[in-house]
């Protein structure tokens, strides 16, 4: 099993991932443009089995039909994806496995709170997690917003529940490269995080074309504010007064909203 982003290079900063198994097949995860995707498939000689969109977004969504057409291939998303999603031919549950190679599989995870349209995709190797899909859900050293279809209380639950007890070793997979605003947006409220300072050294000197920074669970707890609810700097920036770590989460969604 491989992982191959494709950063596409759009005003959005939108990641693709092709996720390859041992017998040259592959899924494709949120294509952007059908005519990068194929580029990466001439290259590695791979057969492209599915489609999984993690949301109904159009930026996530709008290589589909082409390479539908082109791979007759199938599209699976979310149920509350019907009729917004191209090409849908198989709606996913929460807690469903996918099964990649002998012992790889992917293991569906019901994320509400960008959309409730969101799923986001936890890959499993020998019994091992090793890496999430997150989409709009988690970004590195951020969250998604809720404007367009979401609600962040539910947002919270989902970030609480499902990401943060997550193990520190699983590699973070997001839907957008944000990682360079989102750091300088921990840096605002915590200025002295020495992590968060190092990390936006090494993203400035990046070029995501080549290599994207990638992050694991135990970077987001060092840095991702959406980790940090008990943090007493970043609770003092946000001038709140014995908080619950709901509360602190909210102000936090409303604070980047319009940083």
């Amino acid at each position: 099993m491989k992982i191959h982003t494709i950063y596409t290079d759009n005003p959005l900063r939108n990641f693709t991932y092709i996720i390859e198994s041992s017998n040259s097949q592959c899924l494709v995860l949120d294509p952007w443009d059908e005519n990068q995707v194929n580029a990466e498939l001439e290259k590695r000689s791979l057969k492209l089995w599915a489609i999984i969109n993690t949301h109904e977004h159009f930026d996530h969504t709008q290589g589909n039909q082409a390479l539908v057409d082109q791979h007759a291939c199938e599209v699976w998303a979310h149920e509350n994806g019907k009729g917004k999603i191209p090409g849908l031919s198989r709606t996913l549950k929460k807690h469903e496995e996918i099964l990649l190679d002998d012992d790889c599989k992917i293991k569906v995870l019901d994320t509400p709170g960008h959309t409730f349209a969101h799923l986001c995709f936890l890959l499993i190797q020998a019994d091992q997690p090793i890496a999430v899909f997150t989409g709009d859900t988690l970004f590195n050293a951020g969250v998604g917003n809720c404007h367009n279809g979401g609600d962040p209380k539910i947002m919270y639950e989902t970030i609480s529940e499902q990401f943060h007890t997550l193990e520190d070793s699983i590699n973070v997979y997001p839907g957008h490269d944000y990682l360079q605003n989102n750091l300088e947006f921990t840096l605002s409220l915590e200025p002295n995080n020495s992590l968060a300072k190092d990390w936006l050294i090494r993203v400035k000197d990046c070029d995501p074309k080549i290599e994207p920074l990638l992050t694991n669970i135990g970077d987001e707890r060092s840095f991702n504010t959406f980790f940090r609810l008990k943090n007493e700097t970043i609770i003092n920036s946000l001038s709140l007064d014995s908080p619950t770590e709901e509360e602190v989460f909210l102000k936090l969604r409303e604070k980047r909203n319009s940083w």
